[in-house]
């Protein structure tokens, strides 16, 4: 069944209906008053919330969806999450009728075989009608929940066998009927939560979309609501020409990559993700068969809503970016992904860490694949990281307090042509707060040690990979650590040439006599004022490292991303003097001599 809904919430949808004629100077007015509304319901529910994760981090995205269920508008967001929020509301769609839509209604939905990305992530959305009862448009709101109400406090079992241990599953409920809150749902679902702070964020979301209605129903007004319809059906024809003008540009061939996880929580090693890009003159097909599909696997099954929104972010990143990001992409793609397999699994599969991983590596895939004809748009929208350590425990009253680890550091931030990896995060966590060490602190029983950029673990390249940084954190009260360990044997692919990211490195009770490495899957009770020291990968580098200006691997030197030693073996530059002395130079002749001696024994 859970295969079969999904074909019926990814089939192409028919263009609203509309007698109205629209230039395209209107469409576009009503395509940006569209997206600063996202941004203004997005921005609402950041101030709003009472989480963290949400209030800080900006872990939420808007969305609007038409009467079709086609994406019709998106606020500035986490590109991978902006894509996922229409086949819930599509879900939703399907049950119109029985479930009595009208003015006022809100919904949510979090059932990842229903539409969703993972148990977490919950889609609140409300309709607009027009004056005949039709829905015209629905917007949407998801955010990041720290609990879900499953067996393990934060909703991230490193060991579940099925959904139903991860948490409370809402394929669709009403949360608002005609203006009224329904009291017994919200109590309900609030009561399957954890943490003290769930009851604000949902009345956040809820208040949140009702803005974005009333929003909306001003465009209706201002325009007319055929106007608005014919605005919708637009911009989606014209992204999707726009799309596919980009594709016909493209030599005609098929790209393959291979990327690998280095294992499941059980410990099955090397599980697989494979993607052949097709381009045949405008048509570009991405075709996942190959992926892994072994039925034994554990919390490594990504949600078919995943797959899609990861594929289309890095899709989306290598066209054309002023081209309006909404449901003509989808449009001008066609996606296979095997059923049963990693990428689309059966029913009830648990699914909130297969949300981080096989997800980033579908995307990761594409990139590689299509690098070898895209090289300059060729930047991986992923983070590598298995998932951060999350720390929990109680206070005295039983509260339950969670810092989720998202916290300030350096990873993942590949160079692409022409450009080294830039910043501390990488592109693929878009707008996403990191937390600082001061705002953690304050708010969690935390000390944060130590925050800083580790030599030589940007991948090298002509451009190279941003080095990662070493993270330590002391938790002060007895608490649950929660870790899931991966790229440690495979790291971040560098491309057209370039190194490999550098792997990535966990340790629990730091600078005791018990200290160890977590090298998969870890729940443990630790005490307090117990270490744990997250070492995060770096970026791949891009090109052959003996192309790079060696005056660039000096300054490199002097920043401390690369030592002296990697200078010469990765690079093949001979440099003097210490970076202590602030005295490095290059000596061109023995550099030009160690680069010659070195492409000959790649030779042969």
């Amino acid at each position: 069944m859970s295969f079969e809904r999904n074909r019926q919430l990814t089939e192409r949808m028919p263009p609203l209906k509309s007698s109205a004629e629209i230039d395209p100077v209107t469409a576009g007015i009503i395509r940006g008053a569209f997206e600063t509304i996202c941004y203004e319901v997005a921005t609402h529910l950041g101030r709003s919330a009472s989480s963290a994760i949400i209030n800080q981090s900006n872990e939420r995205n808007a969305s609007i969806m038409d009467g079709h269920g086609r994406l019709a508008g998106l606020s500035v967001g986490i590109p991978q999450l902006l894509f996922i929020s229409p086949m819930s509301v599509r879900f939703g769609l399907q049950h119109r009728e029985v479930d009595d839509w009208g003015p006022g209604d809100v919904f949510v939905g979090n059932d990842p075989d229903a539409g969703g990305g993972h148990l977490p992530d919950y889609n609140v959305y409300a309709p607009v009608f027009d004056s005949e009862g039709g829905v015209v448009a629905i917007q949407a709101l998801q955010a990041h929940q720290g609990d879900t109400g499953g067996k393990d406090a934060g909703g991230f079992s490193v060991d579940a066998m099925e959904i139903y241990a991860e948490g409370m599953i809402i394929p669709r409920v009403k949360l608002v009927h005609r203006g009224a809150p329904r009291s017994d749902v919200l109590a309900m679902i609030e009561r399957n939560n954890r943490l003290s702070s769930f009851g604000g964020d949902i009345q956040a979301m809820i208040s949140g979309t009702q803005l974005g209605v009333r929003r909306i129903e001003e465009v209706m007004q201002k325009y007319g609501t055929d106007a608005v319809r014919a605005a919708i059906n637009f911009n989606i024809a014209q992204t999707e020409r726009r799309f596919r003008e980009q594709v016909a540009r493209w030599p005609d061939g098929r790209y393959e990559a291979d990327v690998w996880i280095d294992q499941d929580t059980a410990g099955h090693t090397d599980v697989r993700v494979h993607v052949c890009c097709i381009v045949e003159g405008d048509q570009l097909t991405i075709d996942m068969t190959g992926s892994d599909d072994r039925s034994e696997l554990v919390c490594v099954w990504n949600t078919f809503s995943n797959t899609r929104g990861y594929a289309m972010a890095q899709l989306a990143s290598m066209v054309d970016p002023t081209i309006p990001k909404n449901e003509g992409l989808f449009d001008a793609v066609e996606m296979i992904v095997p059923e049963g397999s990693i990428l689309q699994p059966p029913p009830n599969k648990p699914a909130a860490l297969g949300a981080f991983h096989p997800a980033v590596e579908v995307a990761e895939a594409i990139c590689v694949a299509l690098s070898e004809i895209l090289p300059e748009r060729s930047s991986p929208q992923v983070y590598k990281l298995g998932m951060p350590n999350a720390v929990i425990g109680f206070d005295a009253a039983g509260t339950m307090w969670m810092d989720q680890g998202v916290d300030v550091r350096a990873s993942d931030a590949s160079a692409t042509q022409g450009v080294d990896g830039w910043g501390a995060m990488c592109s693929g966590l878009g707008n996403l707060i990191l937390a600082t060490a001061e705002e953690a602190e304050s708010r969690f029983p935390v000390v944060n040690l130590a925050r800083e950029m580790t030599t030589d673990t940007g991948g090298a390249g002509r451009w190279r990979g941003q080095p990662g940084t070493l993270n330590v954190k002391q938790v002060r009260e007895p608490f649950t650590a929660v870790a899931r360990m991966v790229s440690i044997r495979h790291p971040l692919r560098g491309l057209q040439g370039g190194d490999d990211g550098s792997p990535y490195n966990n340790r629990f009770l730091v600078g005791t006599p018990d200290e160890y490495e977590i090298d998969n899957a870890e729940q443990r009770q630790l005490p307090a004022d117990a270490v744990l020291a997250y070492q995060y990968g770096g970026g791949g580098g891009f090109g052959d490292p003996l192309l790079r200006d060696p005056e660039a691997v000096r300054e490199d030197v002097l920043d401390e991303y690369v030592s002296i030693a990697a200078a010469r073996e990765r690079y093949g530059v001979v440099l003097t003097g210490t970076p202590e002395g602030c005295d490095v130079e290059v000596d061109a002749e023995r550099t030009r001599q160690l680069r010659e001696k070195l492409v000959r024994e790649r030779a042969g």
